[in-house]
Order: C-alpha cells, then structure tokens, then sequence
C-alpha cells in the first residue's frame, strides 16, 4: 500500500506586486525524500520553501500536509523576542524534560546555548534556528542555506545528522559537496515552473544544460518556421486570401506562442579588473606568533605568498582565520616575527558580514556614497575601473533592474546583497583580492562564473571559505588551522590537504609501529602522551560529566510512572537515548582509565 506524500502542492500561484513569482506549481514531498531545491538567485527558492512551511499565503491552489506530519522550517532571520538565551528560544517547541536534546545539538553546531540573544551574533542566532529545528525532529524538514556560518566542522556533523535521520527534508544550499553528499532527488525552480528529477544534486547540472539545449533548439525550430510562414503571408496570401486564412490564424498562434515565451535569465556581467602588477613576492612572513587572551593563533608560521597564488585558510570557527588575514595584511601586528610586502600591493576585500553595505541606503546611494566610486558632479554616475558608468547599467550587469535601485539593501536576498557586495569590490583595480566568506548565498551559477573569475585573475587571492568543493576548485595552497596556534600549509585544496593530513598520520603511525619494544618503552617514557592524547585526556571529563547530566535527565523523565501508557512514543524514544548515553559514558570512562594510566607511567 502506497504511503501519503509528507506535503503536495496543488497548482499554486503567487504574485509580489503584480509580478508572478509561481503559475499553476504543483508538487509533491514523499517520506524519506531527500531533496535538492535549485534555481536562480531571485527565482523564489525561499518564497517557495514558506509558501510549503505555511508561512507565505498563496494566491490561489492548495497546500495540503497529509494527518499526523509535522513541517519545520529554519528560518533565516529567527526573532528571538521574549527569550533571554539561544537555548531558551531553541527549546521554545519542546517539553521541558527534552531540553537537553537542544544541548547535544549545539555541541554539533559549536555554538553556546546560554548565550544572551541580545549579544549574539547573526550566526550564532542562526545556529540557534537550525538547532531549534534538529532538536524538534519534525516529520519533513525545510532548510534554507543551513550551512551558512558553519565550519567546515559542524558541516560534518549537520552532513553526518542529515544522512541518518528518516525524516524527509528540502535542501537549499549553494554547498555542491553538501548536496551532493545528502540528496536523492532535485526539484529546479526556473522562471516560474517547477521541474523533478529523481536523481541527486550530482546530476543536476548536466540535466539543466540538456533541457536548456533542447529548449534552444526548440526556439530555433520555432523562429524558422514563423520566418517561412511571415514569407508566404507576405507573398502569397492576396492570390489565396479565403482559404488560407486558418493558416494566418495559425502563424498569429505561433507568434504568440513564441512571444509568451520567457527568456532564461543571464549570468552577471562580472569581471575583475587586475590593476599594475604587484612584486612577485607579495607577502612573505617568518616567526609569526599571535595571541588573544591567552588563546594561541599562530605559533611560528612562515608563509612565502607569491604572485598569481591562491591561499585557502580553514579550520573551525573563531580559530583566527580573519586574524592571521589581517595580520598578513598588515592590519594586526603580531606578538613576534615579521611580515614585509612585495611592491605595488592594491587590496580588495569581500567581507561575508557585509558591513561595507548599509541595509537602510539603496543599492543607488550605497554605490554613489563611496568615495571611491563617486564621479565628481555627476550623482547618477560611478567610478568603475577607471570609466564613468551609470548607475543603474552597472546595476544592471549584475541583474539587478531598475526598479531595484531605489530600494533599500535590506529587503534584497542574501544572495542579491552578495552580488552587490561583488559590484562594490569588481569597480576597482586591484592585485591583491581578501575574500572572506565569497560564495554564502549565491546561486550554482553565479559560482561558477565567480569560480572562472577567481581562476582567471591575475592577481593573487586569499581565501577564506567553508566550500569545499569551492577550495578544491581554486586554491594552490591550503593553510589548515586546527587550534593551539596550529598552522600548517598544505599543497592543493581540502582534499589533498585531507589525503596529506591521512599520509602523515600513517607514516607517523607506521613508524611508531617499526620501533622496538625498548625504543618504544624509552619515547613513552621520554615523550608520554601524544598531543591529540593530552588534549583527549583534558576533553574527556567534560564529555563524561555531559553524558551524566544528560542520563540524570533521561532518568528523571523516565521516572514518571505513567509516562508509558500516556505517550508511548516518547517513553521509547527516551529509553533508546539512555541506552546509547550508558553506552557512551562506559566507553568514556574506559578511554580516560586508559590514558590516565598511559599518564601516570610516563
């Protein structure tokens, strides 16, 4: 017997201010489905996704979710009014005796759940929205650009939750390794209509050039067919005016139909503009030491940078990516050692936060405020590349249209304002572009032309992303930064940094294995723990103290003697949990017997 979908819309239409956004959608969400959601910046991908969670009313059709299905969505501005902590407004959908589900998933998502709303940050409140969603495990999942703000850390683990759960989800994101990983199937949002193919994000691209393919022929075929019919209709229709008029009345259908015909939209008119050449030395560091209130950045990192480079830095959030950015710059001084600048450097800096764009100006006055863009006596002009353009052209080159210009930067998309950061930073000659963070928000296809763009500077760049697909694509050298003033370069991208990082930790192993039983007695003696042992040593109290608190919890809820007959569902869900966390918390005690074992005879 067939299963009832999760969710099925029923020729849905939608219209903002007179424009069409959705004619006539229908769609449907099976359980289990895992689902990629694509198009266009603009195209509606979000409109779409609340239109499915209910928080967008619809013009006309109907949304119907099927008895006993819950529907979450992830918000991506969460208001957070009336709660005084992340953990609070995560925990808001959840019976207090579940709460601590809200705490395993913020360590996944690295971020503090007692942290103030007031003082968070727009990431961790995002964190916040998604661990909110996890911790409530609804039936059909609707995330929109979940990895926003993640490391690539906690993008493994969201990966790793995602591919185990049998809830169904829909998947927007600009992460090609993320959605290729996770999804089964893709629905492809394309100037009003809603395409599906059952197959994953991986084979997305090669179906949308097909169809585009066969669309253009189509329109060929079409175009030479009317040229022919307008032919005879001009020559011959006088001497056969009564009896051809059927097919008059067919070239006149035909017209139509290929007026009605929407074009696909273009891709942005981007380009970077490489000013004088810089040195061939651009940046070169020794003995770089940093330190912020006792936490270690950067423990003696030499770094040469050399014209045409493209540097990657990764590792997790707040390790001090941006810091040793700036300090290569020349805009943090470090604690010790030295950094000198080849000659000519022009820099270029994206920044993810955006703060080079104010919300409440229009994307107008944002462009023509900035004194480096201004054209003296000319308030509908800007300076790009060395030539006066007109606002609104330039605009244009990075599909934007004229009504656009006179709003305000707040109500464009994340993606739009991503663009428009990219016409800020593309009007200017440089030799050195810093971007921070380049590819949150932006379509499939704006990344690959940014990605050609990048490929093609002649220039160098220094990269900060969380896109592994992304670094792979782009970055010579990779620098990995995993804590404790840990900065280590690698050749490549993430992946042969990850193939690096496995040859290293096997040759380290092989040759721990080759000693003798006396040579190895002696190093343990001489040397003790190893690094990654010492830290483990020092993590595992906290583990074991957390999954104490968590069974404690579990113990309590589970204390209640009527909790079985009342919701049976819960009170299995509950007894599963304890059952995994005594097994976590033996194994947990067995590993710290061990090394502090290991440690006491050393």
């Amino acid at each position: 017997m067939a299963r009832a979908p999760l969710l099925q819309l029923t020729d849905i239409s939608l219209t903002f201010g007179g424009d069409p956004i959705f004619d006539d959608l229908s769609l449907v969400v099976q359980p289990g489905d895992r689902v990629a959601l694509v198009g266009r910046n603009g195209s509606g991908k979000s409109t779409l996704m609340k239109v499915m969670a209910g928080l967008v009313e619809h013009d006309s059709g109907g949304v119907v979710v099927s008895p006993g299905v819950s529907v979450g969505y992830m918000e991506q501005d969460p208001t957070m009014e009336g709660f005084a902590t992340l953990g609070d407004y995560a925990a808001s959908g959840l019976d207090p005796s579940e709460a601590y589900k809200v705490e395993m998933v913020a360590e996944g998502l690295k971020f503090d759940p007692s942290r103030d709303v007031n003082v968070a940050s727009g990431g961790e409140r995002r964190r916040a929205a998604l661990a909110k969603l996890m911790a409530e495990g609804p039936s059909l999942m609707l995330l929109d650009e979940p990895t926003n703000h993640l490391d690539i850390e906690a993008i493994a683990w969201l990966e790793a939750e995602l591919s185990s759960t049998k809830a169904g989800f829909v998947l927007i994101s600009h992460d090609r390794a993320f959605l290729r990983n996770l999804t089964r199937a893709t629905l492809w949002i394309d100037r009003g209509n809603v395409r599906r193919q059952e197959r994953g994000f991986d084979a997305f691209e090669s179906w949308r050039d097909k169809v585009w393919e066969d669309e253009d022929m189509a329109r060929h075929k079409m175009d030479r067919r009317i040229k022919s019919e307008g032919r005879w209709a001009v020559e011959g229709i006088s001497a056969r005016r009564k009896r051809n008029q059927g097919r008059v009345r067919a070239l006149q259908e035909l017209r139509a139909e290929r007026g009605a015909m929407i074009r696909r939209q273009g891709t942005a008119a981007m380009a970077f503009e490489g000013g004088q050449a810089s040195g061939k030395k651009v940046i070169e560091a020794k003995g770089l030491i940093k330190s912020f209130d006792e936490k270690r950045i950067v423990s003696g990192l030499d770094l040469t940078v050399q014209r045409g480079d493209c540097i990657a830095f990764v590792g997790p959030n707040g390790v001090g990516k941006t810091t040793l950015i700036n300090m290569l710059l020349g805009n943090v001084e470090p604690d010790s050692g030295t950094v000198k600048h080849g000659t000519n450097l022009n820099v270029a800096v994206f920044d993810q936060s955006r703060a080079q764009l104010d919300g409440d100006m229009s994307l107008w006055d944002n462009l023509t405020s900035d004194p480096a863009m201004g054209v003296s006596g000319k308030a509908d002009q800007i300076m790009v590349r060395g030539n006066p353009k007109h606002v609104v052209g330039y605009l244009k080159e990075f599909l934007f249209d004229e009504a656009q210009a006179r709003a305000p930067v707040r109500s464009l998309s994340g993606g739009e304002k991503a663009r428009l950061l990219l016409a800020k930073l593309m009007a200017r000659e440089s030799n050195l572009l810093v971007l921070d963070e380049p590819t949150n928000d932006l379509d499939i296809e704006t990344l690959d032309l940014l990605q050609d763009l990048i490929g093609d500077y002649p220039g160098t760049v220094l990269l900060v992303s969380h896109d592994r697909d992304f670094i792979d694509r782009l970055a010579s050298t990779t620098i990995a930064m995993e804590g404790n003033g840990q900065a280590t370069p690698y050749a490549g991208g993430w992946t042969d940094y990850q193939s690096q990082r496995k040859i290293d930790n096997a040759a380290v192993e092989k040759s721990t294995k080759s000693k003798t039983k006396s040579e190895k007695t002696k190093a343990e003696k001489q040397t003790g723990l190893s690094f990654t042992e010492k830290h483990r040593l020092e993590e595992l109290p906290g583990v074991m103290q957390r999954l104490e608190a968590e069974i404690a919890k579990l113990e309590t809820l589970m204390s209640d003697p009527d909790l079985f007959s009342r919701e049976p569902v819960k009170f299995q869900k509950a007894t599963d949990a304890l059952v995994e966390r005594n097994t976590k918390l033996a194994e947990a005690e067995e590993e710290w017997l061990i090394l502090e074992e290991k440690a006491e005879n050393s």
